[in-house]
């Protein structure tokens, strides 16, 4: 079943390589959507496919990469729109 999930992780997760960091862990589980940075230093991402792969990925934000540190993550579930091929960076 297809599952779309909004997450805003807070933390230290700007400059760390939190996004592509995100980006690959989305592709390696078919995972379409983006992410970016907020300006309040939070990064947030659009995630669409599977449900139990975007909610591996919603798993995966509460760590992120080595140099993040995560304090948050909020997640809001929505339905999918299939409006993403891919997975990007903004």
């Amino acid at each position: 079943m297809e599952r779309k999930a909004v997450i805003i992780v807070k933390g230290e997760v700007q400059g760390v390589f939190f996004r592509a960091s995100a980006a690959e862990k989305a592709a390696a589980l078919g995972v379409r959507g983006r992410a970016e940075n907020l300006a309040d230093g939070s990064v947030k991402i659009l995630a669409e496919g599977n449900g139990k792969n975007v909610e591996e990925l919603v798993a995966w934000c509460g760590e992120g990469p080595p140099r993040a540190t995560v304090e948050s993550v909020e997640v809001e579930w929505t339905e999918p729109a299939g409006e993403f091929r891919d997975f990007r960076i903004k």
